[in-house]
C-alpha cells in the first residue's frame, strides 16, 4: 500500500499553500502529491479561488527535486488532447520526470457553464475521453501519429520532445467502477482510480478490473482509491480537526455529530485506526490510497501520511 497527498486545489488554495504542500511531502516522504483539476468551488464557495492545474504542476515541478506531481483527474472537456499532451510533456521535461496524468469524464456542470466549457451528456463525454486516450498515448509514441475520430483528429503529428518517461508518464483513468471506464482502462491506462468507495466495493471493483485486463490481454493494473482522510494522533487531536473541518464547510454542528455525519468509506479515525482500514483495503487488492486533505493548511496532517507510509514502507 502507498500512501499519497491530494489537495481540492479549487477550494482557495493559494500560490503560497502550494509551495508549503509540495515541500512538506518533500520532507516527510509522501511519494505524490495529487490535485483537483477544477476552475470553481465544489463546495459550491464561489469566493474560493483556483489556480489552473497544470500551470500549477509545472511551475511545483521547477521548485522540487522528489515529489511526483498529478492531477486527479483532469477532465475531457477542458483541453483538446494534443493540447493536454503537451502540457503534461512540458511538466515532466521540467520534472526531469515526475509527473502523472489522471483522466476522467468531468462532472461539474456549473464550472462548464461559468467557463463555456461544452458539457454533453455522459455517453457522449465518455466517447470524448476514449478519444483522448488514444490521442494522448499516440502523441507521447517514438515517431509521428494521426487520428480520426468523432471529437478530435491529429494529422502526422510528431510532437517533441517526447516525455522524460518512457515509453510515458503514468496515465490513470478515473471512474465509479462502471463497465465502460474500467475497460478504457484495461485497454489505455496504467491505473484505475476511483473515489470514496468502501472496503467491499474495492473487493468487487478489484475483480471487475482484472477481469477487463484479462479481456485485454493483459496483467492486472493497479486500482486506487481518492477518499476523505481525518486522522488525529489521539481522538483529542481528531475531534479538533473535525471541528475545524465543520467550520470549513460551514456546518453548524458539534465536532463529535460532524465526525458521525461522514460518509462510511472515508478514512476518519486516529492514527492506529487508520492503519487497520489500509490494511484491510490493501487485503482486497488496493494498491494506493489518494488522502484528500481538506484542511490543506494543516502540514501536521501531511507529517502524519509521510509517517505512516514510511512505517508501511519499512513493514
Amino acid at each position: 500500500m502507498r500512501l499519497c497527498l491530494m489537495i481540492e486545489g479549487q477550494e482557495d488554495v493559494t500560490w503560497e499553500d502550494w509551495v508549503a504542500l509540495a515541500r512538506a511531502c518533500e520532507e516527510q516522504g509522501v511519494e505524490t502529491l495529487f490535485r483537483s483539476d477544477h476552475y470553481l468551488s465544489v463546495e459550491g464557495r464561489g469566493e474560493r479561488g483556483s489556480l489552473d492545474a497544470w500551470a500549477t504542476i509545472a511551475a511545483l515541478a521547477a521548485l522540487t527535486s522528489k515529489v511526483r506531481l498529478g492531477t486527479l483527474v483532469s477532465p475531457a472537456t477542458f483541453r483538446h488532447p494534443s493540447e493536454l499532451a503537451k502540457v503534461v510533456v512540458t511538466a515532466d521535461r521540467v520534472s526531469g520526470g515526475r509527473v502523472e496524468l489522471g483522466m476522467g469524464t468531468g462532472w461539474s456542470e456549473p464550472e462548464h457553464v461559468a467557463y463555456g466549457f461544452p458539457f454533453p451528456p455522459l455517453g457522449e463525454r465518455m466517447e470524448m475521453l476514449e478519444e483522448q486516450l488514444q490521442v494522448v498515448n499516440g502523441e507521447w509514441a517514438d515517431g509521428p501519429s494521426s487520428f480520426e475520430g468523432r471529437h478530435y483528429s491529429t494529422r502526422d503529428l510528431d510532437a517533441l520532445p517526447k516525455p522524460v518517461q518512457r515509453s510515458r508518464p503514468p496515465l490513470i483513468v478515473g471512474g465509479q467502477g462502471g463497465p465502460r471506464s474500467l475497460a478504457l482502462a484495461a485497454r489505455f491506462a496504467d491505473e484505475y482510480n476511483t473515489v470514496f468507495k468502501t472496503v467491499a466495493e474495492c473487493a468487487e471493483m478489484r475483480r471487475a478490473l482484472d477481469a477487463a485486463c484479462e479481456g485485454e490481454g493483459r496483467e492486472p493494473i493497479p486500482l486506487s482509491l481518492m477518499t476523505g482522510w481525518l486522522a488525529g494522533e489521539d481522538r483529542t487531536e481528531l475531534l479538533d480537526r473535525a471541528g475545524r473541518l465543520a467550520e470549513w464547510r460551514g456546518d453548524e454542528g458539534d465536532a463529535e455529530s460532524f465526525l458521525d455525519s461522514l460518509p462510511q468509506a472515508w478514512l476518519v479515525g486516529t492514527l492506529d485506526e487508520l492503519t487497520e482500514r489500509l490494511d484491510e483495503l490493501a487485503d482486497v487488492g488496493v494498491d494506493r490510497v489518494m488522502c484528500q486533505h481538506l484542511l490543506h493548511r494543516d502540514l501536521d496532517a501531511v507529517e502524519q501520511i509521510g509517517r505512516i507510509a514510511r512505517e508501511w514502507s519499512a513493514a
